[in-house]
């Protein structure tokens, strides 16, 4: 009797087991991603050529965190090894940088009346929106202020 049981329950887990698989299979999507021809290493930019289309059996829903589209790495840098014919997650890669850490850029200060600017040196690399220090050229003096979009360093008033 107790063997009998035991085949039975196995039996029941084994048909829930299958179903489980047929279901998930069934929701499951083909999407087309775009992966990399060849290996693309962290701090590399990304450009059209080296990108391919393969398509990929997913659940739709968790599509959206994979690139989809050239044009979501196009211009971008890779901020881990991206391997050759594998999925490229959003969260893989970033914007460039658009200031590099030891080349002068222009540093500003102002406070809407009075716009002070000087010449300094990034202490890091930043993107736009990015706090980071910067040493004042003519006084030596280390500051943090904020990257923005053209290049300059925005100090005080933060």
């Amino acid at each position: 009797m107790v063997r009998f049981e035991t085949i039975r329950n196995f039996f029941q887990a084994s048909t829930f087991a299958v179903a489980c698989l047929v279901a998930s299979a069934a929701s499951a999507d083909r999407i087309a991603f775009i992966v990399p021809s060849q290996i693309i290493y962290p701090g590399q930019a990304i450009g059209s050529n080296g990108l391919q289309e393969k398509m990929f059996t997913i659940k739709a829903s968790a599509a959206g965190s994979y690139v989809l589209s050239v044009d979501q790495l196009v211009g971008k840098v890779a901020r881990k090894t991206l391997l050759p014919g594998q999925p490229i997650l959003v969260t893989a890669v970033n914007e460039p940088d658009l200031i590099q850490r030891g080349v002068a850029v222009p540093i500003i200060y102002d406070t809407g009346t009075l716009v002070i600017t000087a010449k300094g040196i990034p202490m890091e690399p930043g993107r736009s929106g990015d706090f980071v220090k910067v040493r004042n050229i003519d006084s030596g003096i280390i500051v943090t202020g904020t990257v923005l979009a053209n290049g300059s360093i925005q100090v005080g008033m933060q």
